[in-house]
């Protein structure tokens, strides 16, 4: 089994035009320059999209979604689905869900109900609803 890799070319801004063009073509290859802070933005994305994250933030009842701390999920570390999202909140509440709803890319609706088996996407926003 081969591990992934990005191959990350700094020092851009040294080279010409004509080679970082062709160093951007090469598979799995993403140009920067740290001195002039040139695509910082696009190796972040490319660095989360390759290791498959995926963040969801939370939303408590009646209130704004806190988009200040995600929670991270990714296929490699669990799954993406709201059982494995409500596991990183507490070990028993996949057992006390009564049902989730989802704000985002991945429900059908904005507002949507859905159970523990929905698949989750990056930057949705979920809020819990517990059985009595």
């Amino acid at each position: 089994k081969y591990v992934r890799c990005l191959y990350v070319y700094n020092k851009v801004d040294a080279l010409t035009i004509e080679e970082v063009d062709t160093l951007s073509r090469r598979p799995d290859s993403v140009c920067i320059s740290c001195y002039m802070n040139l695509g910082m933005d696009h190796l972040l994305k490319r660095v989360w999209d390759a290791m498959g994250l995926v963040r969801v933030y939370t939303k408590k009842m009646g209130e704004k979604a806190d988009f200040e701390e995600p929670v991270v999920l990714s296929e490699g570390r669990g799954g993406t689905k709201v059982t494995h999202f409500c596991s990183q909140l507490h070990a028993e509440l996949p057992k006390q869900l009564k049902y989730a709803i989802v704000w985002g890319t991945s429900p059908k609706h904005m507002g949507q109900r859905v159970g523990l088996r929905h698949a989750l996407e990056d930057e949705d926003v979920v809020q819990v609803v517990k059985s009595d």
